[in-house]
């Protein structure tokens, strides 16, 4: 009998849908019909692997309405970033449509022979994916591992599978053969867990918490079976005297409470120059006091609900009593799982909000003294994914830059993550890079040829 798991609207709290939970059996058969597909799409040749991906491209743009209608339902985006995220595998699939191609290897001079190199593609690439992105995530993964000749086993989150089973179906559709995209939906411990352990699944590519990544890390140096983590972050928005105080006053609160915190880019911490946040926490109320906190399917909507209620209770207990909360935003009444936009200002650099990823709409500001204090202060978690730096001065954008350690900085701006340029953490953040030109390479293994041209 086949066991379903309940999709829940977050912002309603109405049953969406019901998708089958899979077993461990089902699990091992799709994986057996992934490795066979294996044989034949290896050898697709690169001109009609690249068609098929554009055409994938093409229809997951045709289609972009309906996926971002689905993922309001499905996640509680609101509909202007669903939008984005769909628009975002439209162009991840087109960026590594280009890749068959260009999959080059080199020709290295060597005595009394040819040597050259080849990328071989791993064979069962298995992604697993969180839930608060349920459709970039899933691209940044599919799409290359496709491109490099691979084929994937994918597990979207059991709270948000519905656009993941969607965008397979347009695989399908776009001429992808049998089985090789497969959207797995089910529980961690079954479907997830299987992708590690299997000795036929040849990478696991994971995005998720910290504790899980290091499971799932540990599970996969058992086989010696390479990974690509994308974990946790408590990124900083550092913030100096210098700085256009107006302009990174009113986008802190976006750079945080987009997806209603659920990032693990969002820099909630905010690290402030002494002389200057007392305007600049006087500036940032404003700010806060203006996102549009409302019903996710308006246009005019800005920050929607958290995923769930369990994750709203977690988020709301990092808020006690004697929390020195002075900002907080409004949210609608009635169903849904909401939870204001939240400011404070811890009295040590040890506070669990400091610390912590609460994955939640809630930011710590803290002041720091000079540019040592705050390049110090920005590392004092065992993260490092993301962060802002906001100064005039170029020479201490470079310097700040250079010092903090994370993958992806921007300077007076809160940009991280281009399709075309490498994304992923320092630290406890991760292991590996995803997008960018480089990220075919981490779906294959280099193999080096001599050809002897003596005798």
């Amino acid at each position: 009998m086949t066991v379903l798991h309940d999709v829940v609207n977050p912002a309603t709290e109405e049953l969406v849908a019901s998708v089958p939970s899979l077993s461990l059996e089902e699990v091992d058969d799709a994986i057996a019909r992934s490795r066979r597909a294996f044989g034949t799409w290896r050898h697709v040749s690169p001109g009609d692997r690249a068609r098929l991906l554009r055409r994938f491209s093409a229809l997951v743009d045709e289609h972009l309405e309906e996926l971002a209608q689905l993922e309001v339902r499905n996640a509680g985006h609101t509909i202007g970033n669903a939008r984005w995220e769909a628009g975002n595998v439209r162009d991840v699939l087109a960026y590594y449509s280009g890749a068959p191609e260009r999959l080059l290897g080199h020709q290295i001079p060597v005595a009394g022979g040819l040597d050259v190199t080849f990328h071989e593609p791993l064979g069962v690439v298995g992604v697993i994916v969180p839930w608060n992105f349920p459709m970039p995530i899933a691209g940044w993964g599919f799409a290359p591992a496709l491109a490099a000749g691979n084929t994937v086993v994918l597990k979207p989150a059991e709270l948000t599978p519905l656009t993941a089973v969607r965008i397979a179906e347009l695989g399908l559709e776009a001429g992808l053969p049998e089985d090789v995209f497969q959207v797995l939906t089910g529980k961690g411990s079954i479907v997830g867990e299987r992708f590690v352990t299997h000795p036929d699944v040849a990478k696991v590519v994971f995005t998720g918490s910290t504790e899980v990544g290091s499971h799932v890390a540990e599970g996969c140096a058992r086989q010696v079976k390479p990974v690509t983590l994308e974990l946790g972050g408590k990124s900083a928005n550092v913030v100096f005297a210098d700085a256009d105080l107006a302009k990174a006053a009113a986008t802190a609160p976006y750079a945080v409470f987009d997806n209603a915190g659920q990032d693990c880019c969002a820099r909630s911490r905010i690290l402030v120059q002494r002389s200057v946040m007392d305007d600049f926490l006087a500036m940032l109320e404003t700010a806060v006091l203006g996102v549009r906190v409302e019903d996710p399917t308006l246009d005019t909507s800005e920050m929607g609900p958290l995923i769930s209620a369990g994750h709203r209770d977690s988020v709301a207990a990092y808020i006690t009593e004697s929390t020195n909360v002075v900002i907080r935003g409004s949210v609608p009444e009635g169903p849904g799982f909401w939870y204001p936009a939240t400011v404070v200002v811890p009295s040590t650099e040890d506070d669990p909000l400091m610390q912590e990823e609460t994955f939640g709409p809630i930011v710590a500001v803290m002041p720091f003294d000079d540019e040592a204090d705050a390049v110090r202060l920005t590392n004092a978690t065992p993260y490092g994914l993301s962060g802002s730096i906001w100064t005039r001065d170029v020479g201490r954008a470079i310097r700040v830059s250079r010092g903090i350690e994370a993958g992806n900085l921007s300077v007076n701006s809160h940009s991280s993550v281009r399709y075309w340029t490498p994304f992923g953490g320092f630290k406890k953040s991760g292991l590996g890079r995803e997008l960018g030109p480089d990220a075919l390479h981490a779906f294959t293994e280099v193999k080096n040829v001599f050809i002897s041209t003596e005798g």
